[in-house]
């Protein structure tokens, strides 16, 4: 099975800045929580539910306009948990690189009808990055 990863691509908009002037951190959390989802929904087959989110980074601040990269990729699976990595870019809209303005782990759990656990498929890394974050996530 292809590694899954998710990834969202929009523009910042002028609703989404905090005082500042910048993209509010709050607003950046909503979107790792909505693309970590999708990518464990899709690995799943399953209604998921956030556990928890973890060594959330702000690294630099996102502006109005810019361009918004979310590539969530599943990292680890347990029996109903999935790990996800997320990194969130952005940058001039014309640009062909973007700068990492956030990254954190986020893990969900896999629920049927009732909110009770159900089993995921198993997930075994591809390659040597998804096999040290598999490591990390497992520590």
């Amino acid at each position: 099975m292809a590694h899954p990863t998710t990834t969202f691509r929009f523009l910042a908009e002028p609703t989404d800045v905090n005082f500042g002037g910048n993209v509010h951190g709050g607003i950046v959390m909503k979107w790792i929580d909505q693309a970590a989802y999708a990518c464990a929904a899709q690995w799943s087959k399953c209604y998921c539910v956030t556990v928890s989110a973890n060594g959330i980074r702000f690294i630099k601040p996102i502006k109005v306009g810019q361009l918004v990269e979310i590539t969530a990729a599943l990292v680890h699976t347990g029996a109903s948990s999935m790990h996800i990595y997320v990194v969130v870019k952005s940058g001039d809209a014309t640009a062909t690189t973007n700068s990492v303005a956030n990254r954190c782990f986020i893990t969900f759990m896999a629920v049927d009808c009732d909110g009770q656990p159900v089993h995921v498929p198993s997930y075994v890394p591809e390659d040597e990055q998804h096999m040290q974050l598999d490591l990390y996530q497992s520590a």
